[in-house]
């Protein structure tokens, strides 16, 4: 069920072995769950069942044994992270605007290592959604608002939880097609939207995703950014290392590397490198903030 608009998923089934989190944790003493993360921590613990702070003691009845009868989204966390403070917010809003259809658990890995070995965190912000005691996906980074929905309703679905269905069926048609990976199918469906809507934003983003999916296909991730590294001035390598960015959760420093590229081309490989970076804010859309911040500093770059 991964949606390849959260292209910096990393979930493979079974890769979870939660056995050893089904017994008591090897401490003489449970440890009480987190009354909330500390102060200027991302969000914090939201009242009822929407949120819960979970801890290894703690994790097997918050989690594992509430994910039968409702979806959790475990999400991973620590203090000192800036990207979980972007994420930890958004996740904790539409928990609450959830009414209680799932459940977000918290889990400080600093304070938790041993869970955060188990799921094999290896980066944070991490989210993963269990369903039915067993973990079904998971991603990492920070992901836009629109994908975010997109994947929670995913993870409603695999739970059995009935959400309603989009507006307009041809957007569910784009939408379904990109999720499974046909992108020429996709590509077809989004653009016969925008024939008839031009101004359909959803429908703007969908279609630069399908373009950023065909470009990094293929692609080593860590060679991309390394060459790119080597090659400050190659406009393609600093394409490419830009999307490998925004699939990592990493838009932010994407769209700096790019506006500082537009800053020391000239002529067409600015326009190039200009026309790349637009492409980019559309995944993301006007209303995300990163994107109005990077759109000011591309036009003091231009003009």
């Amino acid at each position: 069920m991964s949606d390849p608009r959260i292209t910096s998923s990393i979930f493979t089934r079974g890769a979870v072995d939660l056995s050893a989190l089904r017994t008591p944790a090897p401490s003489p003493t449970p440890a009480p769950a987190q009354a909330g993360p500390p102060a200027g921590a991302p969000g914090g613990a939201v009242g009822g069942v929407t949120v819960v702070d979970v801890t290894e003691a703690t994790f097997q009845s918050e989690v594992l044994e509430r994910s039968v009868t409702t979806p959790v989204v475990v999400d991973f966390w620590a203090e000192w992270c800036q990207p979980c403070k972007q994420l930890s917010p958004v996740l904790e809003r539409l928990a609450v605007e959830g009414g209680g259809a799932w459940v977000l658990a918290k889990v400080d890995v600093d304070a938790n290592p041993r869970l955060a070995q188990m799921f094999r965190v290896q980066g944070i912000p991490m989210v993963y959604a269990v369903v039915g005691g067993q973990p079904v996906d998971a991603f990492s980074g920070v992901v836009p608002e629109a994908q975010l929905r997109q994947w929670i309703q995913a993870v409603l679905k695999a739970g059995g939880v009935s959400v309603a269905e989009p507006e307009d069926p041809r957007l569910d048609e784009a939408d379904d097609a990109l999720m499974s990976g046909d992108l020429d199918a996709a590509e077809q469906a989004y653009r016969k939207i925008l024939a008839e809507t031009p101004a359909d934003a959803a429908a703007v983003a969908g279609l630069a995703q399908v373009g950023l999916a065909r470009r990094v296909d293929g692609a080593d991730p860590q060679a991309a950014l390394t060459a790119a590294a080597a090659a400050p001035d190659d406009v393609d390598a600093q394409l490419l290392a830009a999307d490998i960015e925004v699939l990592s959760g990493l838009a932010d420093k994407a769209y700096q590397r790019l506006v500082g590229l537009v800053r020391r081309t000239g002529g067409d490989d600015r326009e190039k490198v200009r026309q790349h970076l637009v492409g980019l804010f559309a995944i993301a859309g006007p209303e995300d903030p990163a994107v109005a911040s990077a759109r000011r500093a591309l036009a003091s770059a231009l003009f």
